[in-house]
């Protein structure tokens, strides 16, 4: 509706305009016209096709602008206003004494263009130091919210919400990552994924029982110890079947992070543009890395498949070959790293016995 306001506005003032500009022509040339009402009538016609191409160029450029504005943040918005304001205060009071100056009736015509040119290089100037020491200017008025200004500005990045997956929570893990301050911002937890750990709990299953029970219990102690992160939300999506599909819409629809430790589903979250934070990344990232020469205390869990080799664990699952480790089967040892080596199964440590090492 205001698209066509705008342009039958602009249609019937070029028509006005056209009809009425007969009357500033020359009397030579009105007298040579035998038909003056047909010439205002095409006049007003000409003028109403002009404005109507200039109304869609009017609206069309007001569009643009509007959406500019809307997608603009509330505080830049506020600066750029009061700039806008101060430059035309300025302006009419730094011009105020040029049009009390006496002026030649010939160059009467200089005082609108000084009033025009001068407000608008006062409004610029203003948008543009709005622009530039904005974000000071509100920290100035409200000290108490600088993060929320740094965050709107662009200087901090917000933290992206926590979508945490059913396995996650079974696991346990995650419980230590927030005691321990390595997980920030809030993690919210889908109604389908308590659903999904009670229908676990009640299962038949011993297993499953188990399972269920645990997350059950695991959940309840992390939102009794962080009531303000951990945020039951009661989304759900009746079209999509599985738990998997819903966790990984939800995520892609609030742009949040999906906390998980199930690689089939980390990946199918990265092939739909959605982040991933997956647990057991974070257990490998952050083994020990032993170097040749590292001193251990293992213990020798069986033999291995060279002749004198024992084989021991870590606490991480990290096997450890040891040579001459055999007769020290069944107990501990303390033993030196020779080297290491990643493989596609893991990393293996191979070491000798301290003892020979030192022999």
């Amino acid at each position: 509706m205001l698209d066509f306001t705008i342009i039958l506005l602009l249609i019937l003032g070029a028509a006005g305009i056209g009809y009425d500009i007969v009357d500033i022509l020359p009397s030579e040339m009105l007298e040579k016209v035998s038909n003056q009402q047909g010439l205002r009538i095409v006049s007003a016609g000409f003028a109403a096709l002009f404005g109507g191409i200039f109304g869609v160029i009017v609206k069309t450029a007001y569009r643009r602008l509007e959406v500019q504005v809307r997608e603009l943040p509330v505080d830049v918005l506020l600066t750029r206003s009061v700039g806008l304001v101060l430059g035309l205060l300025i302006a009419n009071l730094t011009l105020a004494p040029v049009f009390l100056l006496p002026i030649a009736p010939e160059f009467s015509f200089l005082k609108p263009l000084l009033a025009i040119l001068g407000s608008v290089m006062f409004c610029y100037l203003g948008v543009t130091l709005a622009d530039t020491h904005g974000s000071a200017f509100l920290r100035l008025i409200n000290p108490q919210n600088v993060e929320t200004m740094l965050v709107a500005e662009g200087t901090l990045k917000a933290i992206a919400p926590k979508v945490i997956d059913t396995s996650c929570i079974i696991d346990g893990r995650i419980e230590e990552l927030l005691n321990t301050g390595f997980v920030e911002g809030q993690i919210l937890v889908p109604q389908f994924v308590i659903q999904e750990l009670q229908t676990l709990a009640d299962a038949a299953n011993d297993m499953k029982r188990i399972r269920g029970r645990r997350g059950l219990d695991i959940l309840n102690r992390m939102k009794d110890g962080f009531p303000d992160r951990i945020i039951i939300h009661p989304v759900d999506y009746q079209d999509i079947s599985t738990v998997d599909a819903k966790l990984v819409h939800f995520a892609s629809e609030i742009h949040a992070t999906l906390l998980t430790n199930d690689y089939n589903l980390g990946k199918v979250a990265n092939l739909q543009e959605v982040s991933v934070l997956n647990v057991n990344d974070l257990a490998h990232a952050v083994r020990p890395i032993y170097l040749p020469g590292d001193c251990l205390e293992i213990k020798i869990i069986k033999d291995g498949k060279e002749a004198a080799q024992g084989i021991g664990y870590l606490d991480d699952g990290t096997m450890v070959v040891v040579e001459e480790g055999r007769k020290y089967v069944g107990g501990g040892l303390r033993i030196i790293v020779t080297s290491a080596l990643q493989t596609s199964a893991g990393r293996m440590i191979f070491a000798k016995p301290y003892a020979s090492m030192m022999a």
